[in-house]
């Protein structure tokens, strides 16, 4: 079992399955299996008539999660709907889901519990290991790649627009004066003796130095705001008339990509906004599961306009 799988909890899981609003029998998919905590919960609300298709590029995630399912069709027997799990981003889900067939479709964005406490993922600065960050380790540029062979001015970049730090070229100058650097506590030392005077100023929440560098570094890697803009541009075609959407996100470039796609599509009259304002997970779930403090929960409706 991988680091993480076993107190692994799913953030806003009731307010997910609510907004959803699964359907016994209908078709379900999930753009990030994780874990799988949102995707059972989902698959035994379906019954035996019911159709799921799940969507992770960590290879590791889709097999503790094809575990999850294995598991839970021996418990259900005849109750369990048919399933499917793609290897694949979910940017893909339009090669492989035929327009107007789903009930329902959900997103929860981020890193899982799994990728955070694996430390030979590179995720998270709270444990040594390599720069890796990759959430599919078999493709694509690793962190270490990306903070030894990148200009200054492109480090700077990338820190100031996917982790929003106005810092953004101090660090960059001091990780191109600390090269080569291999792991993720180098990285975090750096990061933290270049930013010394953060620690005097007053009013403000202090998070760790590497925090919005190493979200930053992520993003870029895996390339996340693209996939993310992708899923929500074929969304509105993959879903029936009644048909829910349901994202979760852990931080403002998410949420607003989420916000601007929704209100969006409310304006062209092809989705229904179903919350508000969004849906944040109560004191007790954030004493629980801390993680859940960031998350935010939007979600809407297909209406029965057709697209362009």
């Amino acid at each position: 079992m991988a680091p993480g799988s076993e107190r692994h909890v799913p953030v806003l899981l009731q307010d997910a399955i609510r907004y959803l609003n699964v359907r016994p029998g209908g078709t379900y998919a999930d753009a990030t299996l994780g874990l799988g905590g949102h995707a059972t919960a989902v698959a035994r609300e379906l019954g035996g008539e019911g159709r799921f298709i799940g969507f992770d590029r960590d290879p590791d995630a889709l097999e503790l999660a094809r575990g999850r399912f294995q598991a839970l069709s021996e418990e259900l027997g005849g109750r369990m709907p048919q399933w499917q799990l793609h290897g694949e981003p979910f940017s893909a889900m339009s090669r492989d889901i035929a327009e107007g067939s789903l009930d329902g479709l959900l997103a929860d964005f981020g890193v899982s519990s799994m990728q955070l406490d694996s430390a030979h993922r590179g995720f998270s600065f709270q444990a040594d290991g390599p720069l890796d960050m990759r959430m599919d380790p078999r493709r694509g540029a690793t962190a270490e790649q990306v903070v030894n062979q990148a200009d200054e001015k492109v480090l700077a970049d990338l820190i100031y627009e996917f982790g929003e730090e106005r810092r953004s070229r101090r660090f960059a100058r001091a990780i191109v004066r600390a090269r080569p650097i291999k792991t993720t506590a180098q990285l975090a030392k750096v990061l933290s003796a270049a930013a010394p005077a953060m620690k005097s100023e007053r009013g403000r929440h202090h998070l760790h130095p590497a925090t919005r560098i190493f979200q930053a570094l992520r993003i870029y890697v895996n390339a996340e705001l693209d996939e993310i803009k992708a899923l929500l541009q074929a969304a509105p075609r993959l879903l029936k008339p009644g048909g829910r959407l349901v994202v979760i996100s852990f931080h403002s470039l998410e949420d607003r990509l989420a916000k601007d796609a929704l209100r969006e599509g409310a304006r062209q009259g092809i989705f229904e906004v179903l919350t508000r304002k969004p849906v944040t997970a109560s004191e007790e779930e954030t004493d629980r599961n801390p993680r859940a403090r960031s998350a935010k929960l939007r979600a809407a409706e297909r209406t029965g306009k057709q697209l362009e």
